[in-house]
């Protein structure tokens, strides 16, 4: 099952990404209105956008011949609120950006404060960041699964289902942060509250059941014929096209670049835990769903190795000071392999309480630029899936 092959607005003509005819060549379509194409626009109140974000698709009969994404519904001023308040007061409002993910949003904001300061974190503090992380990339994948199967319009339960298990981490969240989304949980040179015995017992549970869950998950979804009919093919992005466009996380992997910043540099303590990184064969949508599937395997795996080492000791650098913090003047980026790309803070300081500039690298804005171009020659109810299987936050889109 091919889909056509697009380069630019111009299809070569193949068959139709389920295999049928292609249908009209998609033409070369201008700014201007072509009296023969529909423009349709999907948003910015639409279900199937996630949130508030606009596309206004031009068709040829149901063929999408240009697709432009439209931002700014949800303009939050989060950088400009971040240079008028202290560096520590900005840390709840990382959690925003996306509010599925708000401990790595955390955690790669304090790496850029942390290189600033000079601040070193211990190492119990290490490996709770990336029990924080994993737990937050289940959270994240199983809640992308769910979301794309109701995009497909094939079942809501599959939705329900990860709900069931994102409950289960949120309660630890809360128990552990008193917050179950926004948790305001790391600090410049490590962590806000060690948790107790009673709290790791529960995590290591919760970890060691979740394969089940996995494997119940794929039986009901990877074979599912209407699933593989609508994303094998659909929506194909090369490895040449992600790289040179800055795409990053399970998008670029499932065109084939093994580029995880796991391994790439290392960040916190990951070069001690055994994983591998997945990679997809043909880019599509199909390949973007098992990246998710085969990367929460991975998670499950790295949780087990860091509860099984996890040290004892303090998880604060003694020396961060965490009111009045001054760092010397400079500039550091901090960055890291979040569930949905590189997430990176970029800091400049004048030795001032506050940031002179504070810049976030959002992968949700950076991964929606070939939207079009992996929508183009395909149906508009491709688009959808196509769209869901990006991953996107509005929140870390309008910064």
């Amino acid at each position: 099952m091919n889909p056509p092959q697009v380069s630019g607005s111009q299809s070569q003509g193949s068959s139709g990404p389920l295999g049928g005819p292609a249908g009209p060549t998609v033409r070369a379509v201008h700014d201007e209105f072509h009296g023969d194409l529909l423009e349709v626009s999907m948003g910015p109140q639409h279900p199937s956008t996630h949130g508030v974000f606009r596309m206004i698709v031009t068709l040829d009969g149901e063929r999408i011949v240009k697709l432009k994404p439209v931002f700014g519904y949800l303009h939050r001023n989060h950088e400009k609120i971040a240079e008028s308040t202290s560096y520590l007061a900005s840390m709840p409002y990382t959690d925003r950006l996306d509010y599925l993910c708000s401990m790595t949003n955390n955690w790669a904001y304090a790496l850029a404060v942390e290189k600033l300061g000079g601040l070193t974190v211990p190492d119990r503090a290490q490996y709770l960041r990336v029990i924080m992380a994993e737990l937050t990339r289940l959270v994240n994948h199983s809640c992308l699964v769910g979301f794309l199967f109701n995009d497909l319009g094939t079942s809501f339960t599959p939705l329900l289902y990860a709900f069931r298990e994102r409950e289960k981490i949120l309660d630890l969240f809360e128990a552990l942060s008193g917050s179950r989304m926004m948790c305001n949980y790391q600090r410049f040179g490590g962590c806000r509250v060690d948790p107790s015995p009673e709290w790791l017992a529960a995590a290591k549970a919760l970890v060691d059941n979740f394969p089940r869950f996995l494997d119940e998950y794929e039986t009901m979804l990877t074979g599912n014929e209407i699933m593989l009919a609508r994303t094998q093919g659909v929506g194909r992005l090369s490895a040449a096209d992600a790289i040179n466009a800055g795409i990053t996380g399970p998008i670029l992997r499932a065109s084939g670049v093994d580029y995880d910043l796991r391994k790439v540099d290392g960040t916190g303590f990951y070069p001690r835990f055994d994983f591998r990184v997945p990679l997809g064969a043909h880019g599509d949508t199909y390949d973007r769903y098992m990246m998710r599937i085969l990367e929460m395997r991975e998670s499950v795996k790295i949780l087990q190795q860091a509860f099984r080492d996890l040290p004892a000791g303090p998880i604060m650098d003694p020396k961060a000071k965490l009111r009045g913090f001054r760092p010397k003047a400079g500039e550091a980026y901090g960055r890291l392999e979040g569930p949905k790309g590189e997430l990176g803070f970029y800091l400049v300081s004048d030795g001032s309480p506050n940031p002179y500039r504070y810049r976030v690298r959002p992968p949700s804005l950076i991964n929606l630029t070939l939207l079009e171009d992996m929508c183009l020659g395909h149906t508009i109810a491709d688009s959808v899936v196509i769209l869901g299987s990006i991953d996107i936050v509005l929140g870390e889109v309008d910064r």
